[in-house]
């Protein structure tokens, strides 16, 4: 199916593979907009909802239009104000948000800060040392040696916004939700058409549609070969529980974000504190057969997720403990003691892509397949706007900002050679079974 560009070429059906951020916010938008009023809408995740081990299944997820790329600034900031106003305000917590670093890292919160500022609207303050770090922070000890605050930026309650979106897709009563495992693309290799999915079922089963999107997350990697433009990443997040006094005196205190090392500290909700890493992360080299090969025997090796469904006594490993507890008790030393273990841990899977930016793109090959995944760690904020941005894509409608940046790669890049976007930090190389066997090691 070629990019429709009027309501006389939108599909008759549309089958949604992934019911994260960009898969869910789809079928919202779908049931909103009048040109799809006659188009049949299916959903289909190989959990039930809310996926457990999806990465937008959490106690928290940072809310900012601090980038150092201005589109993403100004999409931010719309879908910010959605989030003050109509869309889960009651999940939405506002108490600023802290951006920080060393070194080349200052580039990215440099230019963060002349976007913010550009818009006119966001309550900044500069933090020109360690000192002014503490003071806006409440920390004991600056992590970081510069930065702002933008006092205007927030958090929110991950699982709870999703749920809060889900009920709101169900109210129309238009979207067909089937859980179940896809297994491979439906493709025609003659015609380089796709025309839905086959479910991993006994015997097997399929599900058609006119226009199937792939909005999968890190796994879409086990779908279609996107060797050189996704690659799956795992980040590491700590919890640990605290007091009622402990949370209410941390409450509304900015979310310190350090980008030189990765780490951050959203403020505590529900009795706990969350430590995480957003940081190049670990690859889990994995080898499949090839999702777009007509040979059963051809196989390619992709990094995908490994999960607590694929290994329900999963923890982050050794390393990341380490990383997350020495954070913690450089600004918390109070809060950091031996007797102060972190009680879970969860491996959060992103979608990246060698310069942060979405993937949000027809196949150039297959006709009929729409990919909306490389959320690349940032695409959570987006939720009340990036379903409306995908259609306005699918329609052929690329948002002027980013014409050139959602698209799909002219060229493929080895991993090992991407950039990014400048706002990683911590350890790079990391591969998840290699750290994990040192866990194993330590117990033996």
């Amino acid at each position: 199916m070629d990019s429709p560009s009027s309501s006389s070429s939108v599909p008759s059906s549309v089958l949604i593979v992934g019911s994260g951020v960009f898969g869910l916010s789809t079928a919202w938008a779908l049931c909103k907009n009048p040109l799809f009023k006659d188009t049949t809408i299916t959903l289909v995740d190989r959990q039930t909802f809310p996926t457990p081990d999806g990465a937008s299944i959490d106690t928290s997820r940072i809310i900012r239009p601090d980038y150092a790329s201005p589109p993403y600034t100004r999409l931010a900031s719309r879908a910010q104000n959605l989030w003050r106003t109509t869309f889960a305000p009651e999940h939405y917590h506002e108490t600023g948000l802290c951006l920080v670093g060393a070194g080349k890292q200052l580039n990215y919160v440099n230019a963060s800060l002349a976007n913010v500022q550009a818009l006119a609207t966001d309550n900044v303050e500069v933090c020109k040392d360690g000192e002014d770090i503490k003071r806006v922070t409440g920390t004991s000890n600056a992590s970081g040696e510069a930065g702002y605050v933008n006092w205007s930026s927030g958090w929110a309650d991950a699982e709870g916004a999703m749920i809060w979106l889900r009920k709101e897709v169900e109210a129309y009563s238009r979207v067909k939700f089937v859980t179940s495992t896809v297994s491979k693309l439906l493709i025609d290799h003659a015609t380089s058409v796709v025309s839905g999915v086959t479910l991993s079922t006994n015997p097997p089963t399929t599900l058609t549609a006119s226009l199937t999107i792939l909005a999968a997350g890190a796994w879409s990697a086990s779908l279609l070969d996107l060797r050189g433009i996704c690659k799956a990443t795992g980040q590491a997040i700590a919890y640990m529980p605290i007091s009622p006094a402990e949370e209410a005196s941390l409450r509304n205190r900015p979310t310190l974000l350090n980008l030189s090392n990765g780490l951050f500290m959203i403020p505590p909700s529900r009795g706990l504190l969350k430590i995480a890493r957003h940081g190049h992360g670990y690859a889990n080299p994995t080898t499949i057969r090839h999702p777009e090969s007509e040979d059963p025997n051809e196989t390619i090796t992709v990094s995908l997720p490994y999960t607590a469904i694929d290994d329900p006594s999963q923890q982050i490993a050794p390393e990341a403990w380490a990383d997350c507890r020495q954070f913690l008790t450089h600004i918390h030393p109070s809060l950091s003691t031996p007797t102060r273990p972190f009680t879970k841990s969860k491996i959060c899977w992103y979608t990246d892509t060698r310069d942060g930016d979405f993937l949000i793109s027809y196949h150039p090959k297959y006709k009929g397949l729409f990919v909306a995944t490389g959320g690349s760690g940032h695409g959570f904020k987006f939720l009340p706007v990036i379903g409306d941005s995908i259609l306005e894509c699918v329609l052929g409608e690329t948002p002027d900002d980013f014409k050139g940046k959602w698209d799909w790669p002219m060229t493929r890049v080895p991993e090992d050679e991407w950039e990014g976007d400048g706002s990683r930090g911590g350890p790079m190389g990391l591969i998840l079974s290699e750290e994990m066997s040192k866990a194993r090691a330590s117990k033996l």
